[in-house]
Order: C-alpha cells, then sequence, then structure tokens
C-alpha cells in the first residue's frame, strides 16, 4: 500500500511517496514523461547495480531504455571529478530544460545527482529514490544537494528541492547490516533533537529490518524533516531552524575529513558526533551524566561507535570544524541537546568545551 506526505514550499511543493514494491509507479510517470517528450536519465552507483538489478531494469528497461550513469559506490563519488562525468553524460544524452534527472541510490548518488541537476542548464527537475535507510529518513528530503572538497565536507553545493521522493522500504532488504546502521544514526538524530517519543521507542529495543513499525519510523522521520524544511529552507534563521538537523554533524564532518572519507561511513561519524554533542550539552549543564549514558546506549545498541575506532589527532579535528558550514563570523556554532528530545543551536562556545567533549569520544 502507497502512501504520501507532501513537503510545502509554495511552487517548489513535491510529494514523497511512501510503501513496499511501489516503484511501478515510478515506472509509469516515466514513461508518461517519455511520452510527452521529455528526456529522461538516470545516475545510480555500482551497488546498486549488481543488488537491485531488477529494480534497475524496471525503471531504465524497455524497449528504450533509458540512458544510465553508473558511478563508483561511497563517499569518495561526491567530489567534482565525478560530478563533471554526470554533466556531460547529460549533455552526452542531449537533457534539456524539461527533462528528468533521477537518482537512484543512497546519500552520496542523491547529493551528487542532485547537484548536477541544480547545476546543469542552470537547473532541472531530478528525482529521488533512495536505496538506503540513511538517504530515505534524511538527505533525500530537503533539497540540500553537494559535493566535498578536500578542506571540508559538502562544502559546494545548491539547494534544490526534488521533483518527487519514492522511498520503497522493499529496497532495505539488500542493503548490509553496517549500512543499515549507519543510516540508524540519523534516526536517532530524529529522536535526540525533536521527538522525545520516538527516542523513547528506540531506547525499549533496537530498530531493526524485521521491526513491524521501521516503515511508520522512516516516515515519522521525513515528517520531522519535512516540518523543518517548510519552516526554513535555506538554513536561514538566525537561531534553531534547519541547523538543527545539523546534530552531530560538526564533530562527524570532521571526523570524516580527517579520515579521508573512507574510514567511516556517514552514519558511523554521525554517531560518534551524537555522543560528542551530548557531552558537549553535559558541559554546558544543560543534561546530566545519566542522559549521555541514554545516548551511548541507544547508539551502541543499534550497532554504532560511541567513540573513535583509533584516536585521532586534535588538532586537524578543530581545524578541519572551523572550516564547518555552520561558522558565522569566524565562530563555530554547535547543535546543543537542552534535553533528549529538544535542541538547540548556540554559538559563542568556548572551544576548549568541544575540545574537551572531542577528547572523550578517542581524540588525542
Amino acid at each position: 500500500m502507497q502512501s504520501s506526505l507532501r513537503v510545502i514550499l509554495g511552487e517548489r511543493s513535491y510529494d514523497l511517496f511512501f510503501g513496499s514494491g511501489i516503484l511501478a509507479g515510478l515506472r509509469d510517470e516515466i514513461a508518461a514523461l517519455r511520452a510527452a517528450g521529455r528526456r529522461v536519465a538516470l545516475v545510480t552507483d555500482e551497488n546498486l547495480a549488481r543488488d537491485q538489478a531488477g529494480v534497475l531494469a524496471l525503471l531504465a528497461g524497455g524497449a528504450e531504455a533509458l540512458p544510465v550513469l553508473v558511478l563508483p559506490a561511497g563517499e569518495g563519488t561526491k567530489r567534482l571529478a565525478e560530478l563533471g562525468r554526470v554533466w556531460d553524460f547529460l549533455a552526452t544524452n542531449r537533457l534539456d530544460r524539461s527533462s528528468v534527472l533521477v537518482a537512484l541510490g543512497g546519500g552520496v548518488i542523491g547529493d551528487l545527482a542532485g547537484f548536477a541537476a541544480a547545476s546543469y542548464l542552470r537547473g532541472i527537475p531530478f528525482i529521488q529514490v533512495p536505496t538506503t535507510l540513511l538517504a530515505m529518513v534524511d538527505s533525500s528530503v530537503g533539497g540540500k544537494t553537494g559535493i566535498n572538497l578536500e578542506a571540508g565536507k559538502n562544502l559546494v553545493g545548491a539547494f534544490h528541492q526534488p521533483h518527487a521522493v519514492h522511498i520503497d522500504t522493499a529496497l532495505l532488504a539488500t542493503l548490509p547490516p553496517r549500512e543499515f546502521a549507519a543510516g540508524m544514526a540519523e534516526v536517532i538524530k530524529y529522536g535526540l533533537l525533536a521527538d522525545a517519543e520516538l527516542f523513547a521507542r528506540l531506547e525499549r529495543a533496537p530498530l531493526t529490518l524485521a521491526s513491524d513499525d521501521l516503515a511508520a519510523v522512516v516516515r515519522r522521520c521525513c515528517a520531522l524533516k519535512a516540518a523543518v524544511v517548510e519552516a526554513d529552507e535555506r538554513e536561514t534563521a538566525k537561531e534553531g531552524g534547519r541547523a538543527l538537523l545539523n546534530l552531530g554533524h560538526t564533530f562527524g564532518h570532521a571526523i570524516e575529513q580527517v579520515t579521508g572519507y573512507g574510514t567511516y561511513l556517514h552514519g558511523e561519524a554521525v554517531a560518534v558526533g551524537l555522543v560528542a554533542a551530548a557531552r558537549l550539552s553535559e558541559k554546558l549543564g544543560y543534561i546530566g551524566a545519566a542522559e549521555v549514558a541514554r545516548v551511548e546506549a541507544v547508539v551502541a545498541a543499534h550497532g554504532l561507535p560511541v567513540r573513535l575506532r583509533e584516536a585521532l589527532p586534535l588538532g586537524p579535528l578543530t581545524a578541519a570544524m572551523a572550516r564547518d558550514k555552520k561558522v558565522r563570523a569566524g565562530g563555530l556554532r554547535f547543535v546543543v541537546l537542552r534535553t533528549l528530545g529538544e535542541s538547540a543551536t548556540q554559538g559563542g562556545i568556548d572551544p576548549a568545551l568541544a575540545e574537551a567533549a572531542f577528547r572523550e569520544v578517542g581524540a588525542v
């Protein structure tokens, strides 16, 4: 059964479609677009092409197959050279401003293909088809697209809302356990920042592929993000707003950058970042040691790290945080926990406190 949720952004509004085995509807939508004379192309990665070959054939096959670009899997693909490959692919297949690009994959493919769509011919429509838990609950919704630089994570990008998002939870069946756990970092984040009831549910029992409420939790996370995006689409609020979605990410992005975008999956780095953010919140007097322990317990129960696997030097980590997108007037802003289920942005924090929090999760 299919359900939907609308992200209301005026002329940029769009629908999220939820269900299991729902992609036949997208196949029909693609056929209708092509029948109307609009070109459609698809970008995916090697893992998806191997593990979900049937889905790829469903969407891209047929008498007149769609042009498909298969990129390497992994965070290393979110870089300028691969972005250039996507632009060349679009140009070679003569996509114009009425054409539609389909992003079939996890967060890397969604971010990269979304940025290509935002920038090619100054913007063409694109459709998100997230295939990982992390992409389903977070990165496919909200219109943030981009690539990484050596200097930092997501430093180049654009706000470009998708035409639609098709979230088919049946695709999670082939997701490796490590990737599912990585997605749970974002689910935990939503509970911590805005939904104490969701966090309590995760405390009672880990969410797994076999959980009866998996689809409901995915939809709940999307609804939480949609509400934030509707209120602050381009992260311009002086306090709170869309920046709250970065809980744990200032620490997490620094970990990814220092380790070269390969040692940690994004969700794994965010998991350590959530623990560091909780420890920083404790140092600021908002939560106590018992609450920090609860955060660590939920993170660990979902197969995620609560500390760095190997010690990392504090200097490069703090330098990476200084290049974070949330820096304002040269000063860092962190997302902190007022309680478990309520968060806030805060600037003017003594850097020594953030460094101490990083040390407590394994930095040296």
